[in-house]
């Protein structure tokens, strides 16, 4: 144990909802880490230079969320090539030696959180929106999607993004039009990354026996969608489970302590939802 207090935080704009410092803190608390302290910053892009230059030695690291995830790039010396392949940056590592180190543990976030639920391959899958979320579910599904990937956009350009980011990926990633996002629900593995109640009209189309639901989101909890899913028996990986994966993720890499102590962490994250409601 160091006198040195270490420091790791929470950066976006806005930040008040955020669950990383009960799911940090939960961590340090079960590993024993008592000098360590996990905090939450108002930070937007144009505060996030200064912010950054201003951190001292006791840092251990930063988790990112909107809008600072690709606009933290060019503050580093080095960057994963999964957080390259997405443009995405959500963990920020900071050397004995001061080098800034930037990863992304979404994408390896919610491959784990799919594996927990016994999802480690699939033929096919549908993509519900064409936001930053759906471009590292695309870059997870590279590695476990064998065959087509289709995603479901409310715009030209949304569609020609998500080829685009597909063909970055090595995705085969086709388009179709938001309209017909029911079609989505056969799909073997859906992943939902649009905001609360984008697809709260879908609930009445879950099919007699549904495959995997991916629903990104965490409260409110669950959505209508991953309610009627659960219904019929389907299996559901929720929000919360992506954000403790990623969370353990960047607990280990910050602190060096390997496993963090994934279900302490849970337990933390789902307290504070129920206490939210």
């Amino acid at each position: 144990m160091t006198d040195v207090q270490r420091r790791a935080a929470v950066l976006g704009s806005p930040i008040a909802h955020s669950l990383s410092p009960v799911l940090h803190r939960a961590a340090y608390a079960e590993l024993g880490l008592a000098d360590w302290e996990y905090g939450r910053h108002e930070v937007d892009e144009a505060a996030l230079p200064g912010f950054v230059e201003a951190l001292d030695a006791s840092w251990a690291g930063l988790s990112l969320t909107m809008p600072l995830k690709r606009a933290v790039i060019p503050l580093l010396d080095e960057v994963s090539e999964t957080a390259a392949s997405v443009e995405a940056v959500n963990t920020v590592v900071f050397t004995a030696e001061g080098r800034r180190v930037g990863d992304n543990t979404d994408v390896p976030g919610m491959i784990a959180a799919l594996r927990e639920r016994g999802v480690r391959k699939v033929e096919s899958a549908a993509v519900l929106g064409a936001g930053a979320t759906a471009s590292s579910a695309l870059a997870a599904l590279a590695r476990i999607c064998a065959g087509p990937v289709t995603a479901y956009v409310r715009t030209a350009e949304r569609a020609r993004e998500m080829r685009t980011w597909g063909e970055r990926l090595g995705v085969d990633v086709r388009t179709a039009d938001w309209a017909d996002a029911a079609r989505a629900l056969a799909a073997p593995l859906v992943v939902a990354t649009t905001p609360a109640g984008a697809t709260d009209a879908l609930a009445a189309e879950v099919p007699e026996r549904p495959g995997t639901l991916f629903d990104v989101l965490y409260d409110p909890w669950p959505t209508p969608l991953a309610a009627a899913w659960a219904a019929r028996a389907g299996a559901v990986v929720g929000g919360l489970d992506l954000l403790v994966h990623q969370a353990v993720l960047q607990v280990e890499q910050m602190t060096g302590r390997v496993p963090a102590p994934l279900a302490a962490m849970r337990a933390a994250g789902e307290a504070a939802l129920a206490a939210r409601h």
